[in-house]
């Protein structure tokens, strides 16, 4: 029996060359459904371009969603509906009503749903997770991502499912949930302040997290000019100690708002872990209830951005 994988990719912008890259290392047979730059994929690594959606599916067993957020909900009841697995790119949709959505509908169709949450599997972040005890409890965790600002137009649409908190900061709200535990109140501040449902880069955010344990999460991130260089940093504060990591120390520099190369691709890792989980019927490193947790919080720094005033949770 041919155990061989048979992805179907949904998108063609910055973060599909990595998804394509870990999946053909894993022996899997890719496919991608013809769109803006889909046919230069296509060719750049000998992969398979389909004509629509439909016929994608049915030529796959798992299908990996990389396009715009808005998209995200669609495509998956699409796949869920034929009976295929689905890997959504992070933010699993819009609204933490439209991510529990997707998760209702791939339990009611019996299919996985893996939010590809990858911070989760760089070397330095899992390691963090790992020892997070050997600090005792903790009581201040910080995060900060600072990349070059994304090309394509519709990241800056706050209101249609873009946006620095939504898109960029996302991954440390979710390390924060990881490492510290759920959130009971979030507050947030954006400068410049969007303007008329657009993000102005340059760009700041500030989200702090108030942990039911008693901890604060402060989270960071940053839009800058494009030769911004990709850095994140995260420390944990605990009552007997720190641990910190700083893609600064790493070596393997990569371009545009892709973090450095490490001796483990974490991209591979996360969509290896995520093949065995199929294979296996465990669970993942990361769960849908972990993708739909990180998009509520971002749904409550929206509201406290629109408010002026903390949101409690």
């Amino acid at each position: 029996m041919d155990d061989t994988p048979r992805i179907g990719i949904v998108g063609a912008g910055g973060i599909a060359p990595p998804h394509i890259e870990g999946w053909l290392a894993l022996g899997a047979e890719v496919g991608i459904l013809r769109r803006t730059g889909a046919d230069a994929l296509a060719e750049r690594y000998g992969i398979r371009g389909v004509d629509t959606l439909e016929e994608l599916i049915d030529a796959s067993g798992i299908v990996d969603i990389v396009s715009p957020t808005p998209t995200h909900l669609d495509i998956a009841r699409a796949a869920f509906a034929r009976g295929r697995h689905v890997v959504c790119e992070k933010p699993l949709a819009v609204t933490a009503a439209d991510a529990q959505a997707m998760t209702d509908a791939a339990e009611a169709a019996g299919m996985r749903l893996f939010p590809a949450h990858v911070v989760r599997y760089f070397e330095e972040y899992h390691r963090l997770h790992e020892q997070r005890h050997s600090v005792g409890t903790p009581t201040e965790l910080t995060f900060r991502r600072t990349v070059a600002a994304p090309a394509s137009a519709w990241f800056y649409s706050q209101e249609a499912g873009g946006g620095l908190i939504r898109d960029l900061m996302i991954h440390d709200l979710d390390q924060a949930l990881w490492l510290a535990g759920p959130v009971i109140e979030v507050s947030a501040t954006q400068d410049p302040a969007v303007l008329d449902g657009v993000v102005q880069p340059p760009v700041s955010a500030h989200v702090t997290l108030t942990h039911a344990n008693g901890a604060i999460s402060h989270v960071r991130g940053d839009w800058f000019g494009p030769d911004t260089p990709f850095r994140s940093q995260a420390s944990l504060v605990g009552t007997d100690g720190e641990l910190s990591v700083d893609t600064d120390a790493l070596a393997g520099a990569r371009d545009g708002y892709l973090p450095p190369a490490s001796d483990v691709d974490p991209y591979r890792a996360q969509l290896a872990d995520f093949l065995d989980a199929i294979r296996t019927g465990r669970d993942a490193r990361v769960t849908p209830a972990d993708g739909v947790a990180a998009v509520a919080l971002v749904d409550a720094a929206y509201a406290s951005l629109a408010s002026g005033h903390p949101i409690l949770l």
